[in-house]
């Protein structure tokens, strides 16, 4: 239990590290708090004193909230089924570490402990904190925490024995369990399409991704994923790229994923 939380939990830790995304997001934060000065800070430091405040602010508050957010989200997956519900609850709960950070950070700036020096009372005020930029991360990282939440294939045994067939068939009627051509996403539905029919189940798209188990293909569109067996070619009309299924089918790339679907059927 403890190893594969730790290994998830470093997984989306390093994707936060590696996305330029999330650091431009958290400059441009940073920036915004510099010049405008909240809290008396425009009044009460000077522009480089006010930027090295903010930067130990924001740095250490989000380091706090994205670490237990990320925690809340992998503990949590088996009780709230949407990532930036398991993420605000990290998030709401980092409030209070957070609030006594504030506080040491204060003292250390201006020597004294500020009006609002109880660790509590700080927490209420960083929680709306907290709140907002939970939501900005996940709003500019959710795709990628997606992918990278979707557990790696295991590998094969030396044996040479067949793979077992991915998690999601087993959800289908058996006349409709074959090989995997698409997913789409329907309402609240998935449509899982095989090679022997399609079927809807209930179930999120993005909980539907991690029980391919490995199946070779690509998400293409937010709400499409392809099975890379069963793709004929790419075809742009009009300057959309739709992948062209072996069945006739032609799905839309969604401009995020254009580099990934030319990379991996540009030879088709």
């Amino acid at each position: 239990m403890i190893y594969p939380f730790l290994s998830s939990t470093l997984r989306e830790l390093q994707l936060f590290v590696r996305s330029w995304r999330f650091w431009t997001t958290f400059a441009l934060v940073v920036l915004i708090f510099v010049f405008t000065g909240p809290y008396g800070t425009l009044e009460s430091m000077t522009l480089g004193v006010r930027l090295g405040y903010w930067l130990i602010i924001h740095t250490i508050t989000w380091a706090i909230a994205i670490s237990l957010s990320i925690s809340a989200e992998v503990l949590l997956r088996r009780h709230l089924s949407h990532t930036l519900a398991r993420m605000m609850v990290g998030a709401l709960v980092a409030a209070l570490p957070i609030g006594f950070a504030l506080g040491v950070v204060n003292y250390a700036f201006r020597g004294y402990w500020t009006e609002t020096d109880g660790g509590l009372q700080r927490a209420l005020i960083a929680l709306p904190l907290c709140a907002l930029f939970c939501l900005l991360t996940y709003v500019v990282t959710h795709r990628q925490i997606a992918e990278v939440s979707v557990p790696a294939a295991a590998p094969q045994a030396l044996t040479g024995s067949p793979a077992s067939e991915p998690q999601i068939l087993s959800r289908l009627k058996p006349y409709n369990r074959g090989a995997l051509v698409r997913l789409s996403v329907a309402d609240h539905y998935t449509d899982v399409v095989t090679s022997r029919g399609h079927e809807l189940i209930l179930l999120r798209f993005a909980d539907a991704l991690k029980e391919l188990d490995g199946t070779p293909g690509l998400q293409v569109h937010r709400s499409y994923w392809v099975a890379d067996a069963h793709v004929e070619k790419l075809r742009r009309d009009k300057g959309r790229l739709f992948v062209v299924m072996k069945d006739g089918q032609e799905i839309p790339v969604s401009r995020p994923n254009l580099d990934a679907t030319r990379m991996r059927f540009g030879h088709l």
